[in-house]
Order: C-alpha cells, then structure tokens, then sequence
C-alpha cells in the first residue's frame, strides 16, 4: 500500500485558505471546495492541529450555549451552570474523538484515510530526529570542554 503522505507530496498543492464563512461552514462540519483541499490536509496536520480542532469544537457548541443562555427560564447562575456542564462534556468528547474527527475532515476534502496521522507521524519523526541531533552536538560540546578542563 502507498503512503498517503507521499502521494501528496507528489503533486505538491498550494494551500488556500478559505474565506471565513466558510471557514465557519468548515467549523460546522462542512466540505470546501477543492482549492481549500491543500489547506484542509494542513489544517489538520500543522504543528497546532489540536488546538485548531479545540477552537473549531467550541464554534460547534457556541450556538447551543448561546441558546441555552439567552431561552433557558431559569436563573442565570443555572443557565451558566448548564452551559458550563454542556461545554466540559462536548469538549472531553471531542478530544475524545479528535483523531477520528481531523481524518474525516481530510477524507472529505479528497485524501485517503489515515494521510492526517501519516503526516503528523512523519513530522514527529522529523522533529524527533532534529531534537536528537541537537542533543547529541550538546553532548560533544560538552564533552570537549570537560577534556580540555581536564587536559590542564
């Protein structure tokens, strides 16, 4: 089986990003078009992907928070309270989930599943590899000065 991953590279796509009402359809669940298709696979691959889902989930809730604030006959200590309880549950599931969620988003605007966790995997292993080097140069640093200190 090919990486999906490779196969992106490959064709080497501009990344669009989408005007904001549809930035807020996308937030809601919704496809872009296919010039957003490159900034989708982006959206949910950079190094703040989580974060994005995270913002994107609160922009879901945000309408049934609202409502439940502005309809809900009650005191506005137990409609804070019940829009609080609302926003801890949906959030805990939506971490839950947010894998799941990021490479369903990427299979609708076009790639094959699991390209979102293969780039995220790849550039991991980049960073990992980055964070290595630099330590191992650390360490040689290190210790050369301990043998000249030494060496006098």
């Amino acid at each position: 089986m090919a990486d999906p991953v490779t196969e992106h590279d490959q064709q080497a796509e501009t990344v669009v990003r989408p005007a904001p009402h549809r930035w807020l359809w996308y937030a809601f669940g919704g496809r872009l078009p296919a010039r957003n298709r490159a900034w989708v696979l982006h959206d949910t691959t950079t190094g703040t992907w989580w974060l994005r889902h995270i913002v994107r989930s609160v922009v879901q809730m945000s309408v049934p928070i609202l409502l439940v604030m502005l309809l809900l006959p009650a005191p506005w200590q137990l409609r804070a309270a019940a829009a609080g309880g609302g926003l801890f549950l949906g959030l805990l599931y939506s971490i839950a989930y947010m894998n799941e969620t990021t490479e369903h988003r990427v299979m609708k605007a076009g790639y094959p599943a699991g390209t979102a966790q293969a780039a995220r995997d790849r550039s991991e292993l980049v960073r990992a590899r980055g964070e290595s080097e630099r330590k191992r140069e650390a360490a040689a640093r290190r210790a050369a000065r301990y043998r000249r200190r030494a060496g006098q």
